[in-house]
């Protein structure tokens, strides 16, 4: 996939997926940006009950909304590997000083992975499982998640319409319990709102008896304040 990135760029003149500045897919600027963020703590206000310490790279604008949606929607495949090392960036601020973790990605439904042509989130947990590992990082992915019930588009709805649309959205793969029981398990997504995903996500896993240590995600929108603490 990142072959034909390479052959497009080439052939029809390609632009920076995040400033749109002409060349890769990739610029040496935006990807200087990638590396040089600090991730931080953020709570949605309000907070989900039972929403895990959420842990996020940058807010959701900018240059970094342009690359998660040209990697998500319009499948630059070539974005995987470097959104993949900032999350990996943000599941090691989440760890703390712990060195092992199982990243456990929401699941999307088959249709939308139908029609995006590819799952973005499971290629991007891959992809930061990797960079752990050569970091020394005892990282694996657990794909423990499936959608059990479609929820409407989440588009426009308040926090708490937000909850009551997901509520059982999300099961368990039952194969997964036994394995996941007293590892550390972080939940990593792409971007948060108002946490309600992430939240029933996590309530999904600890009704299996899965212990949530946190969730690690790209960039946190704008409009909910983020936290130091």
């Amino acid at each position: 996939m990142v072959v034909r990135d390479a052959f497009v760029d080439l052939v029809l003149g390609g632009r920076c997926a995040g400033c749109e500045r002409p060349g890769v897919t990739l610029c040496g600027g935006c990807r200087r940006l990638l590396t040089g963020l600090t991730p931080f703590r953020h709570w949605p206000d309000p907070r989900p009950p039972g929403l895990a310490p959420p842990t996020a790279a940058a807010p959701y604008a900018g240059e970094l909304r342009n690359l998660v949606l040209a990697h998500k929607e319009h499948a630059r495949y070539a974005l995987a590997a470097p959104l993949g090392r900032l999350l990996a960036d943000v599941v090691r601020t989440a760890l703390g000083d712990r060195r092992a973790a199982w990243l456990c990605p929401v699941p999307s439904s088959r249709a939308t992975v139908r029609r995006r042509g590819h799952d973005p989130l499971g290629r991007m947990t891959r992809a930061a499982v990797r960079s752990l590992r050569r970091q020394g990082i005892d990282a694996r992915a657990a794909f423990a998640l499936r959608v059990v019930r479609r929820p409407d588009d989440q588009a426009g709805l308040s926090a708490e319409r937000r909850t009551a649309n997901l509520d059982g959205a999300f099961g368990l793969r039952s194969r997964w319990a036994e394995t996941l029981s007293g590892q550390p398990v972080l939940l990593v997504d792409d971007v948060i709102t108002t946490g309600s995903t992430l939240s029933e996500a996590g309530r999904a896993l600890e009704s299996g008896g899965i212990r949530v240590l946190g969730c690690a995600v790209l960039a946190a929108t704008a409009r909910r304040a983020a936290s130091g603490s």
